[in-house]
């Protein structure tokens, strides 16, 4: 098995959300039951609840390679693109926080759903 880097690694999991949503628009989906959307949102729940992490690795990382000098700004402007990606990354990490709350809650409320004939 080939070693993915982490930007092929991302870009694997937004095709795989692509799929996902051509998936669940089309009227051949192979959902009918509530357990079926359930399980969908039990999936991505995890893939939420496994987000912030990364970004936080990515966070760290810009924060590593900044403070070995090894970063540059095409603009000059380093420290403010700086101040950017790292908001940028801060408010991406809460907000991954906050899907995973809300998928969590989704996932809570369709356990009891249930298919009436």
């Amino acid at each position: 098995m080939t070693q993915q880097s982490p930007a092929q690694h991302a870009d694997t999991a937004a095709e795989h959300i692509r799929a996902l949503n051509h998936a669940t628009q089309s009227p051949q989906a192979d959902w009918e039951y509530p357990g079926d959307a359930y399980s969908v949102v039990a999936n991505l729940s995890q893939l939420a609840m496994r987000l912030p992490q990364a970004v936080q690795q990515i966070r760290q990382h810009i924060e590593t390679l900044n403070a070995e000098g090894h970063l540059r700004s095409d603009k000059d402007t380093l420290d403010t693109d700086l101040a950017a990606t790292l908001g940028g990354l801060d408010d991406a990490q809460a907000a991954a926080e906050q899907l995973y709350a809300a998928l969590d809650r989704a996932h809570q409320g369709l356990g009891p759903i249930a298919y009436k004939e």
